[in-house]
């Protein structure tokens, strides 16, 4: 590990670690970034993070954080300058999320992987997803972001896996009736910290040049 900078393992398409990523380029931290495969993790992540997911992030001291909420919170709370983690909504943004990491990705997983729920069609478990969706489009009726007129927590932590839902059948989202959560989205996709994030990176290997993550 490169000494002067934290150390987080990533992986590009895991909206998890796009959500931490984002986290760390909106308070302008610098990390060095190792891109894994998931069938190959590398020695070196499974020593510090047995569990084997990502992202994982270790810091200068040694200290390994494992969460994607609790690295984008780390990164935020060493520098905020757009204030995402704004107080006035922080308690709604930990609610929505929360109703994001359990209950929306749970139908997402069902809905991205149909074939292996049987259980359910595709569309019943796009319908229950959308009940997420839903809110996400009353509350974006209400201000240009999920909570506010700014980006908060809530928008960079949620947006990957709108997007991951919405990149199942683009063509269905794009029919569903949530202008709103369309714009939103778009304008996600078309961020430029966003674009940053999903700058595609060779799979790291003992050996191989630092990748220092930054603005």
């Amino acid at each position: 590990m490169t000494a002067s900078l934290p150390l987080l393992y990533s992986f590009r398409r895991c909206p998890y670690a796009m959500r931490a990523r984002l986290g760390i380029l909106f308070s302008g931290q610098k990390v060095t970034l190792r891109e894994i495969v998931l069938k190959n993790k590398p020695a070196q992540m499974l020593a510090i993070s047995p569990k084997g997911t990502v992202p994982v992030l270790q810091l200068i001291d040694g200290r390994v954080i494992e969460e994607s909420t609790e690295i984008m919170e780390w990164a935020l709370a060493q520098n905020d300058p757009q204030g995402l983690l704004d107080t006035k909504v922080l308690p709604q943004a930990s609610a929505l999320i929360d109703q994001n990491d359990n209950e929306f990705k749970h139908w997402l997983d069902h809905y991205k992987y149909a074939d292996r729920y049987l259980e359910m069609t595709q569309i019943e478990y796009r319908q229950r997803g959308e009940v997420f969706l839903q809110v996400l489009e009353e509350l974006l009726t209400q201000n240009l972001y999920l909570l506010a007129d700014k980006v908060t927590l809530a928008d960079i932590a949620i947006m990957p896996f709108v997007r991951q839902f919405a990149h199942v059948d683009r063509t269905v989202f794009y029919d569903l009736p949530y202008p709103n959560l369309q714009r939103w989205l778009d304008c996600w996709l078309a961020h430029p910290l966003f674009l940053q994030v999903m700058t595609k990176y060779q799979p790291w290997q003992e050996g191989d040049e630092v990748v220092v993550f930054s603005v």
